[in-house]
């Protein structure tokens, strides 16, 4: 049975309070950022002797001091830090060990900041206990309940957007609770009820190309990967968050593999496990969707979901057929477990009649941008070159950290084909993240600003950013990040003058 994602945030209140109130307050926890150039004045404190102890002791932060009142945690910062990647790492061991205290009321207190560093580190750490407050579903008989935080309070006072971060964590976490299921629970069919009901709830525009109006309209490339599965499970989903009056329009793709086994290109049984989670990149779109329309953005999305499974069957596409895309590009097929390209490929020529302002596609795509970046990094191509730094920035700022890759038209000799307008791949040895890319590329418009990114940090053991799960949801941050950033909506006029 697919469990539903259902997200109960806890009530944020910011208060204008002093450290020696909050430190005086009957809140269970308190979780205390003192700059570190207090650090010396602090310890000279009575009420910090503790804190004092354990560092004679060698004792790393957070520093634990239990009092009548609960329980403080204190942990010194360097305020040059909040600009520095690194920091997201520090601070989900802040917020690990809290979820065991199982509390339901933590009180929050930055010391000795300016305000725009106390606003940047009260964020983080919000954000990132936001994240670690997203139930993931199970199937465990005897699992302990989880205890959730009903109230946080920030203080002193400082500049957030709270309906912006709690948007965030609600996309975020739909984005990892839809990747988490299992393929039994989340089939093609089952995803596609669930997007269905999820749009009536939220109140988007909702229309389904299912696989006989896919053959009408030619999507042969969609339609080879959904041929080795039952009838009529696959689909290709728009969903569309229209607000009355939008500043711009942008496109989000997002590839819905709901399970791998590579088709007759077989996959071996280490590298089939765990291909579950190959929807992550629809995961990622859908959470984005959610929380651009939780925020109120003024910004139109069509979110186009390519929903469906790679399996093995006696209608099964197999390497050597010619299929042709719903563009009219025709491709000769190489290897069948190179599925998710065939899939964006009709998906992204859809979406890009629609002309937006800006269209990215999210995909769990290659093993190849993998073994290149780790899990840490998720690889970046756009055909706006111009771009290229800025994302490198804005991974960094926003903890989703994305390295960008060449996009050079002379990669295509790699993908030149004797039989059809191009290869689906590269057979033998090639640089297959770029080679996807500019597959990819011959379904955009030129005059389409376009990014694609190979979420290779989608899985990473330890959490990525603000999150602490092993599936991260990447992408929904970095997104929401880029649409408020110089480097998103607002500069696209001038930038394609």
């Amino acid at each position: 049975m697919l469990q539903p994602f259902r997200y109960h945030p806890p009530k944020i209140e910011i208060e204008d309070a002093s450290l020696t109130e909050v430190m005086a307050s009957q809140v269970p926890v308190r979780l205390l950022l003192i700059a570190d150039t207090e650090r010396s004045q602090r310890l000279a404190e009575p009420a910090f002797a503790g804190v004092a102890a354990q560092l004679a002791l060698g004792q790393k932060a957070p520093y634990r001091l239990a009092d009548a009142q609960g329980l403080q945690l204190v942990i010194f910062v360097d305020p040059a830090a909040s600009q520095d990647h690194r920091l997201y790492k520090q601070v989900r061991t802040w917020v690990a060990p809290l979820a065991g205290l199982k509390v339901e009321t933590l009180a929050l207190h930055l010391a000795g900041f300016d305000d725009d560093t106390r606003a940047r580190l009260a964020e983080l750490v919000l954000a990132t206990l936001l994240a670690a407050n997203v139930p993931l579903p199970h199937h465990k008989q005897q699992a302990e309940t989880p205890v959730c935080y009903q109230r946080l309070t920030i203080s002193p006072s400082c500049r957030l957007d709270l309906t912006r971060i709690l948007a965030e964590a609600e996309g975020n976490g739909l984005a990892r609770h839809l990747a988490v299921l299992p393929a039994s629970d989340l089939t093609a069919r089952s995803y596609r009820a669930c997007a269905r009901q999820l749009a009536q709830e939220e109140g988007w525009q909702w229309q389904e190309h299912d696989e006989a109006a896919l053959a009408k309209l030619g999507a042969g490339a969609f339609l080879a990967v959904a041929s080795g599965s039952e009838d009529n499970q696959a689909a290709i989903v728009k969903l569309s968050y229209c607000p009355a009056k939008p500043a711009r329009r942008i496109a989000l793709v997002g590839k819905g593999i709901c399970h791998d086994s590579g088709g007759y290109n077989l996959k071996v049984g280490g590298s089939m496990y765990g291909m579950h989670l190959d929807m992550g990149g629809s995961a990622v779109a859908l959470g984005t969707l959610l929380a651009i329309s939780r925020a109120k953005l003024p910004i139109e999305v069509h979110c186009w979901l390519a929903i469906a499974e790679n399996h093995i069957g006696p209608r099964a596409y197999r390497p050597g057929e010619v299929v042709t895309a719903v563009n009219g590009t025709t491709i000769e097929v190489v290897d069948t477990d190179a599925e998710g390209r065939m899939v964006l490929a009709d998906a992204l020529a859809m979406a890009a009649q629609d002309k937006p302002d800006l269209l990215i596609d999210y995909a769990t795509l290659t093993g190849a941008c993998k073994r290149a970046l780790g899990s840490r990094y998720s690889g970046a191509f756009t055909n706006r070159p111009e771009w290229l730094l800025g994302l490198i920035s804005l991974g960094q700022r926003s903890g989703e950290r994305v390295w960008p890759f060449p996009l050079d038209e002379d990669y295509d000799d790699n993908l030149d084909s004797e039989w059809a307008d191009l290869l689906q791949c590269a057979p033998g040895a090639s640089p297959d993240h770029i080679d996807a890319a500019r597959f990819l590329s011959r379904f955009v418009p030129q005059e389409t600003p376009w990014l694609h990114l190979d979420l290779s940090g989608f899985r990473n053991k330890g959490g990525n950013g603000v999150v602490s799960s092993e599936v991260t949801g990447f992408g929904v941050r970095l997104t929401l990040d880029l649409l408020d950033s110089p480097l998103g909506l607002d500069a696209l006029d001038e930038q394609d003058k």
